[in-house]
């Protein structure tokens, strides 16, 4: 690996295998991110950013977790905010790449938050791909 890349290992178990109050928060963190469905786009950023707050003095499993999310729906953000940009700067006329890329966009952070709330809830730390890591 150099030291461009940007992937962390998942965090030691401090306590041993995470307990079932903390498995059930750290899949709330990765799914309060699916509210941006229905807030426009604000509960992407908002859940996972409120679930880890709360319990990462307390949780570490579950606050590893939400951060993992407010990570992951921060880089889609920076992406989603850059094809929009893309389609202003040309007028409309890269809409035609824009817009199936935000599409492609869209079904994978569906995709990856099921799967990432899935292993979280069986208790493993899941890392999103292609994910900034810039809440530390």
């Amino acid at each position: 690996m150099s030291e461009f890349e940007t992937y962390t290992a998942p965090p030691a178990e401090p306590n041993g295998p995470a307990s079932s109050e903390e498995k059930q928060w750290a899949l709330f963190g990765h799914l309060t991110a699916l509210t941006g469905l229905f807030t426009g786009g604000v509960g992407n950023i908002v859940g996972p950013l409120v679930i880890w707050l709360v319990k990462k003095d307390t949780m570490p499993f579950a606050s590893d977790q939400a951060k993992e999310a407010l990570n992951f729906n921060i880089t889609l953000l920076i992406i989603g905010v850059i094809l929009l940009l893309i389609t202003m700067v040309t007028f409309g006329i890269g809409a035609i790449l824009t817009v199936p890329l935000g599409l492609l966009l869209g079904l994978a952070w569906l995709i990856l938050t099921i799967v990432a709330a899935i292993k979280a809830n069986d208790g493993v730390a899941y890392r999103y791909p292609f994910t900034l890591r810039l809440v530390k």
